[in-house]
Order: C-alpha cells, then structure tokens, then sequence
C-alpha cells in the first residue's frame, strides 16, 4: 500500500533552519515526481517545491527561491525539503506528494491528481 510519511516540522524562530523529510513505503520513489506544497492558515494549498522524475528538472515558487532546496535520496526512499532563513509567512502545514509522469511545473502549478502525505506543521516565529 502507498504510504507517505512527513516528519520534521515544528517551532522554529524567523530566520532559522528545518529540513522536512517525507519516507515513502509500497513503492520506489524514484520513479514519480515529487513534490511538497502547503497550506497557511486561511489559505489554499499552493505548491512550493517539485523535482522531475525523468530528468530532474526542479520548480520553486518564487516566494522560497534561494531558501529552500528539494531533494530525494533514492536509497532511502525518501524525499526532503531543506528550508532555511525561514520567515512568519513559511508558516503552514506542509505535505509531501507524488505524481507518475508529471513535469516539476505540472506537479506544482495544476491540479492534476496526486497521492499525498498527511502533512507536518511549520511554525515560523517572528
């Protein structure tokens, strides 16, 4: 069975550091394009971070370029979101996605259907 796993949120004070991590069970990683998106309180869910499955290709919403880096490591199974010189407004519970097939753009901007996670909470502090 499909499974996604985020862990890693919590409370960090503005211009701090996490890394989110998103472990994937009863498939391999590698294979989808993946991606992490939020949602802030009061808000939709926008995409923040997606990595093309077929050559890497990576999006990052402009409010988080420069800051945060997505990753896999496909030994591991495993998806990651480094986020740094965080801000209030990063805050927001973040999910890990996976898509077959999709491009970075596709998996972040549109709404085709993806597999998600349950989601970690980001409390950015200022």
């Amino acid at each position: 069975q499909l499974q996604l796993v985020e862990s890693g949120g919590g409370l960090v004070q503005a211009g701090g550091s996490l890394r989110l991590s998103c472990a994937a069970s009863g498939f391999t990683l590698e294979h989808y394009t993946i991606g992490w998106f939020r949602q802030a309180p009061g808000k939709e869910r926008e995409g923040v971070s997606c990595i093309s499955s077929s050559d890497g290709s990576t999006y990052y919403a402009d409010s988080v370029k420069g800051r945060f880096t997505i990753s896999r490591a496909n030994a591991k199974n495993t998806m990651y979101l480094q986020m740094n010189s965080l801000k209030p407004e990063d805050t927001g519970v973040y999910y890990c996605a996976i898509k077959s097939g999709a491009t970075a753009q596709a998996m972040c901007v549109t709404n085709v259907q993806k597999d998600w996670g349950k989601g970690t909470l980001v409390t950015v502090s200022s």
